[in-house]
């Protein structure tokens, strides 16, 4: 089976992101190749949210010695490209889908975990003294036709009945109240959970911190080949090689099919895309009705999500697109260009500065997954279907202590094997066939 799933240029290591996170972000912590062979109790693959969380958490925890390797720069996957939404989320199965299958228990288990991960990244950011850009409590669900808003209903209401968190439903009126007006909201689910980011200066002040804690952090250094030396693994990069004990994976969208057996045909990595305005004047936003910092997303299964940066820019992002061919990226901006447009009329024609596109990484049950494979000793979280800021921090906190010995308590939801797609070298054509049937329930609001 192929390495890569999309085209090859995604995961071209060297090539530099065009994001607006890279361009704001600031210098990034030093992360070194790799130079020679070292010998570690703990090998973490992936420096984003995930791997340098357990990193740290492990340090933390004890002495264990852990070095973490990155394919390329630190930040410049999944974790520098989202889009700074940390959020409830990390599952496609709606929550009537899994307390069908798992019980009204567990899905509150579940449902804790992610108010718990959100809780976790926002005193992270306090404890470690990272200035991340963090803004408002809370995300607005807009209905995107009126057909929808019979679905932010039952949310509300499920919410409510189940999960002890008290959520408000808006007209469109009223939501434009609360600065946030788009042409196409009919109304609006007030979410108190979550906190809009910039991830990049996340990520690097994270990384930063665990350099501190006495881990190495290596970019530039993608794993080659995985071998088995005895009971300890052998991860092979392209000027050394790390013996570890036990082994991490933390690659999200980014992981690739020859990586290890364990993961080959388990994940079905997608597209998302994202624009950034110029800076929008006081005036063009007030123009437009949409002055909030609180971030939005809409009710689409090909969705958009956006909102206002601390400087005034829009960032504006879409789920879709079936290549990651350069030359398609052209045709994906104007597409997000229109949407934006459609959305905020004012701002029809309003420059775009920046646009970048990256991979999240889907399951084939629509849940994430926290566990181990082979003798125990590979441990990994994966799938966070395109909400990983929060779930995928304190996941990886988890992991860590684990490591370290610790007890950790998970809801079922997320411990399940993870499964594998079935004749996986079609799940390209199972994600056109998707997408068309997406396209089509989204315009008609099904």
């Amino acid at each position: 089976m192929r390495a890569y799933l999309h085209h090859p240029s995604i995961h071209a290591y060297d090539q530099k992101v065009p994001s607006w996170w890279a361009a704001s972000a600031g210098p990034a912590p030093d992360a070194p190749p790799l130079e020679g062979g070292i010998s570690v109790d703990v090998a973490v693959i992936g420096g984003g949210f995930t791997g340098l969380n357990a990193a740290l958490a492990l340090r933390r925890a004890g002495s264990a010695t852990v070095a973490v390797l990155d394919a390329a720069p630190i930040g410049w996957g999944a974790s520098g490209r989202n889009g700074g939404f940390c959020c409830l989320g990390s599952a496609k199965l709606s929550w009537p889908g899994i307390i069908r299958r798992f019980g009204l228990e567990e899905a509150q288990r579940f449902f804790r975990l992610q108010v718990a991960a959100i809780d976790h990244v926002r005193h992270l950011l306090q404890d470690e003294a990272i200035d991340a850009e963090a803004g408002p409590a809370g995300e607005a669900v807009l209905a995107h036709h009126p057909r929808a808003i019979a679905g932010l209903e039952e949310e509300k209401d499920l919410f409510a009945r189940h999960f002890d968190t008290a959520c408000t439903l808006l007209p469109a009126e009223a939501l434009a109240e609360h600065g946030i007006r788009t042409a196409e909201a009919k109304a609006g689910l007030l979410v108190p959970h979550g906190f809009p980011l910039h991830p990049l200066k996340y990520v690097q002040g994270l990384a930063a911190r665990v350099i501190a804690a006495g881990a190495r952090v290596h970019g530039r250094s993608p794993v080659l080949a995985w071998t088995r030396e005895g009971r300890r693994h052998r991860l092979t990069t392209p000027r050394g090689s790390v013996l570890a004990d036990r082994v991490v994976v933390a690659t999200a969208g980014f992981t690739r099919d020859d990586l290890h057996p364990a993961f080959t045909g388990r994940l079905l990595p997608v597209l998302t895309n994202i624009v950034t305005t110029r800076p929008l004047t006081e005036a063009e936003r007030a123009a437009e009705g949409f002055t909030s910092l609180t971030m939005c997303a809409d009710t689409r299964r090909l969705l958009h999500y956006f909102r206002l940066l601390p400087d005034g820019r829009l960032m504006f992002g879409a789920r879709g697109g079936i290549s990651a061919d350069p030359a398609a990226e052209g045709t994906m901006r104007q597409r997000l260009e229109s949407d934006l447009a459609a959305m905020f009329p004012t701002l029809a024609g309003v420059e775009t500065t920046h646009f970048w596109r990256g991979l999240t990484d889907l399951a084939y049950d629509l849940l994430p997954h926290l566990g181990t494979a082979e003798d125990g000793t590979v441990h990994y979280l994966l799938a966070f279907h395109g909400n990983g800021v929060a779930m995928g921090s304190l996941g990886g906190a988890l992991i860590g202590r684990r490591l370290a010995g610790l007890a950790v308590d998970l809801p079922t939801p997320i411990t399940r094997p993870l499964p594998r797609f079935p004749f996986p070298a079609l799940r390209q054509a199972y994600l056109r066939a998707a997408y068309a049937a997406f396209a089509w329930r989204d315009r008609h609001g099904r």
